[in-house]
């Protein structure tokens, strides 16, 4: 019960404790009143400028749906683009965009294909690219942007799936 009341709160305020000034114990216990969804924010922030770069159309940034976030839609061309944003400080023991494992890719493939029949583009060519960025904690901007276009297949079970 208590973490849907954590969710709900998250949802509400963008964080539990985002209300908190900087300075308070629980906001040093958490590093930072949001630090975490901050970073993520940021990175996805930098990761959409970088695709725009690349020629990209942003479409949506965080599409939240019930069975998960995407954090950027994108067009490339005329193909669909669900994009997965993950920023670490380091990537001294992997690479960030790893974290994307199956369970992750079964998770966005769900929630793809959930937008896909909501906005009736079933028939849309797509695919799903990861961007990893590595951001330090002493640095103004990202010391490394890696993308990786079309990093996996859709994954799951049923006719939609191979």
């Amino acid at each position: 019960m208590l973490s849907k009341f954590m969710q709900l709160g998250r949802q509400i305020s963008g964080g539990l404790f985002s209300w908190l000034p900087s300075d308070t114990w629980i906001a040093r216990w958490t590093g930072g009143a949001n630090h975490l969804e901050d970073l993520g924010r940021a990175g996805e922030n930098v990761a959409a400028r970088f695709l725009w770069r690349q020629g990209y159309r942003i479409l949506e940034r965080g599409h939240r749906q019930r069975l998960g976030e995407i954090d950027l839609i994108a067009l490339d061309g005329r193909q669909l683009v669900f994009v997965e944003v993950k920023t670490w400080r380091s990537d001294d023991h992997a690479d960030p965009a790893e974290a994307v494992d199956f369970r992750k890719q079964e998770k966005l493939t769900r929630a793809a294909l959930t937008y896909l029949k909501e906005k009736q583009l079933l028939e849309q060519p797509a695919r799903f690219d990861v961007v990893s960025i590595v951001w330090p904690e002493d640095q103004q901007r990202p010391s490394d942007i890696r993308h990786f276009v079309n990093a996996f297949e859709a994954v799951g079970h049923g006719q939609f799936f191979r």
